[in-house]
C-alpha cells in the first residue's frame, strides 16, 4: 500500500507522515530531504548550484536510506535545495527514485509536494495536509524559540509565502492536490486529531 502526503510547507504534513508509517509498520520517505540532500552533496563537493548536468548526476548518487532529517534541515540547504528543485533533469532523477522507494514492502508512506499527483498518482490513499499562511508561520516561529534559536516572525511569514508561490507557481510538478485527494486542514486541528480523521481513510482503504 502506498500512502501519499502532499501539502505546503509547515502544514504538519512531516509529523503526520511519521506517525502514520510507524502506526501502521510502514515504510516512510520525505521526499524533500532527497533534494536536500542532492543540495548538500554539491555544497560539500564545492560544485555549482546553477549545473543542472551536474546536479542531476548528483541526485541520481543520492541514497535514500538513513537522510538525517536534523543535518538537512539547515537553512543554508533548504536555500540550495530550492535551486536545484527547479531543475527538471534533477526532479526527474529524484521522483524515479522516489518511485523505487515506494514499491518497499509492506507499504509506504511518502510525503512532498507532488506525490498524489506525479510521483505515486495511484496511491491508495491521497492526503493533502493545509493550514493557513499565518498559522504555519507560527508554527515555525515557536519550533525556532523551543529549540533555544531567535527568531523574527515576519521575516519567517514572508518565507512560507514566498515558498507557497515557488513551489504553487512552478512550471514543472507544482504544488496542488490531486483530484482524488482527502484534504485535511490543520489550521485549527492538533496532530492527534489530523492523525485520527487520516486514520479514518486509511483505515477504510484498507478494507478494500
Amino acid at each position: 500500500m502506498i500512502i501519499a502526503i502532499d501539502g505546503p510547507a509547515a502544514a504538519g504534513k512531516g509529523t503526520l507522515s511519521r506517525q502514520i508509517a510507524e502506526t501502521y509498520g510502514f515504510q516512510h520517505l520525505d521526499t524533500g530531504l532527497t533534494y536536500r540532500a542532492t543540495a548538500k552533496a554539491l555544497l560539500d563537493a564545492g560544485l555549482p548550484l546553477d549545473n543542472e548536468e551536474v546536479a542531476e548526476k548528483i541526485a541520481r548518487e543520492v541514497e535514500l536510506a538513513g537522510l538525517d532529517r536534523d543535518i538537512l534541515s539547515a537553512h543554508a540547504i533548504g536555500e540550495a535545495a530550492s535551486k536545484i528543485a527547479v531543475m527538471p533533469a534533477v526532479r526527474r532523477a529524484l521522483v524515479e527514485a522516489q518511485r523505487t522507494f515506494s514499491q518497499r514492502k509492506p507499504g509506504t508512506v511518502l510525503d512532498g509536494r507532488d506525490i498524489g499527483t506525479v510521483v505515486c498518482p495511484d496511491a491508495a490513499v491521497k492526503l493533502y495536509v493545509t493550514a493557513s499562511p499565518e498559522v504555519r508561520a507560527k508554527r515555525r516561529y515557536d519550533e525556532i524559540l523551543s529549540r533555544g534559536g531567535e527568531a523574527d516572525f515576519a521575516e519567517i511569514f514572508a518565507d512560507v509565502q514566498k515558498r507557497d508561490e515557488r513551489d504553487m507557481g512552478r512550471a514543472d510538478s507544482p504544488l496542488r492536490p490531486a483530484e482524488d485527494a482527502h484534504l485535511l486542514d490543520t489550521s485549527e486541528m492538533s496532530i492527534e486529531a489530523a492523525f485520527q480523521a487520516a486514520k479514518v481513510i486509511i483505515d477504510a482503504a484498507l478494507k478494500k
